[in-house]
């Protein structure tokens, strides 16, 4: 019997193409190539306007960051329980997966992300607890490790990001961050553990690479 799919699960889907991430070769994922032309699909499908981007459908650069230094790093998640914050596509939750996280949860307020989260992660032979929650209020608990791609990218964003990642690190966390130098990460608070350059869509970025950093959270 085929297996039962929701119209979201159907709609990630027909939109993308699962396909290797260019930094991160080791992740497939069900990516789009058109962000605008996908945007305005979404809007007309969920029969909203004003919607977010569609960030599941897109390896951003703080992510493919995050990715990379954890399948380079795996001792930073073998054997912990991970969250993955605003995941988006699941990219780093997979790479967590992959190289053996005690538990993977990837936090969304995109359902099409969480679907998106599922399809990508059962690509990729890994469990990961996608769920459609904002959990910016708590602390992350109980996860000993909290990584973050390329959530700074707005004002609102980072005012309730960074004390939800504070809480998290006075709690014993380790907090580490994927930025490609967006304008609201406060470095101040940061210490640098890597920097790559990252392929990127162009049409998102405006530039075909971009310098992106792993930051730990002093």
């Amino acid at each position: 019997m085929p297996a039962i799919t929701s119209p979201v699960e159907d709609f990630v889907r027909t939109q993308t193409r699962l396909a290797p991430v260019p930094f991160v070769p080791e992740v497939r994922l069900h990516l789009a190539e058109e962000a605008i032309e996908l945007w305005e699909r979404t809007e007309a499908e969920k029969g909203e306007a004003g919607l977010p981007p569609p960030f599941w459908a897109f390896a951003w650069a703080g992510g493919q960051a995050v990715a990379r230094y954890v399948l380079d790093h795996p001792e930073a998640v073998a054997g912990r329980a991970v969250l993955d914050l605003a995941s988006g596509s699941g990219l780093v939750s997979i790479a967590a997966a992959l190289r053996g996280a005690g538990s993977v949860t990837a936090a969304e307020i995109d359902d099409y992300a969480v679907a998106a989260i599922a399809i990508n992660a059962a690509a990729n032979g890994v469990d990961v607890d996608a769920r459609c929650a904002d959990l910016l209020d708590g602390d992350g608990a109980p996860a000993e490790v909290v990584l973050a791609g390329d959530v700074f990218y707005e004002r609102a964003m980072a005012h309730r990001v960074l004390p939800f990642l504070r809480r998290a690190r006075d709690r014993g966390a380790l907090v580490l961050v994927g930025d490609p130098g967006r304008a609201y990460l406060p470095r101040e608070r940061f210490t640098e553990v890597a920097s790559y350059r990252v392929p990127v869509v162009a049409d998102l970025e405006d530039t075909a690479v971009k310098t992106s950093t792993v930051w730990r959270l002093r």
